[in-house]
């Protein structure tokens, strides 16, 4: 399986030909989802959720499908008829050739007096895991963790426990655009080998730029 950074939140992961693209939003590239024959949509927020690049990537593929939980099917199914698939926590279905599983049910508290959205997290094919906007944790085991490592909701302890918990073999870099270039280098130490041991590979990857997994 092929993983490519895709800006923000966004990655694309390719096997045998074919594509699934995850969190298509607006601080990712702007084709970031052309050309996938499957999209999913953790939660509604515009970093995550952008309509334009939906219809690029649609109008593009016409086998393109999109899985996506339902406050946002809800917004979209009209334009994209037949196209929109609603899902929920505990749901397993092949899409693109990929098996994925659902988990999560909520955003994660960004303030107390911002009330919380429902985000899905993805598993797919048993090895990546993309959280969305929360820590949740999968209860099975992943090779690969996508981390959100820069939200208005998070720290770095939080962080540093959430890896620990899921233990996966990597933990890779998302959630990022609002980052510096400075403050990679903080959160890479502090993630790495030389940190307080959360015992995963630590890897970002700048957009455009491909890991095999």
């Amino acid at each position: 399986m092929k993983l490519t950074k895709k800006g923000h939140a966004c990655v694309r992961l390719e096997k045998d030909g074919r594509s699934l693209v995850i969190d298509p939003g607006a601080f990712s590239e702007e084709d970031a989802a052309v050309g996938a024959e499957a999209i999913l949509v953790t939660h509604e927020h515009m970093d995550h959720f952008d309509e334009g690049r939906l219809r690029a990537a649609l109008e593009a593929e016409p086998a393109a499908r999109i899985w996506t939980l339902a406050s946002v099917a809800d917004r979209i199914a009209d334009a994209f008829p037949g196209r929109v698939h609603t899902v929920g926590e505990g749901d397993t279905f092949s899409a693109a050739g990929f098996d994925i599983e659902v988990h999560g049910q909520l955003h994660a508290v960004i303030h107390p007096d911002i009330p919380r959205i429902t985000n899905v997290g993805y598993v797919v094919d048993g090895s990546v895991f993309h959280p969305g906007d929360a820590l949740t944790v999968p209860g099975r085991p992943v090779e690969t963790l996508l981390l959100p490592v820069h939200a208005p909701w998070n720290k770095l302890a939080e962080l540093v426990d959430y890896v620990r918990e899921v233990a996966p073999d990597r933990a890779l870099d998302v959630h990022d655009a609002l980052l510096s270039e400075v403050a990679p280098l903080v959160y890479g130490w502090m993630l790495g080998p030389e940190g307080p041991g959360i015992g995963a590979e630590h890897v970002r990857l700048a957009p455009g730029e491909s890991i095999t997994l």
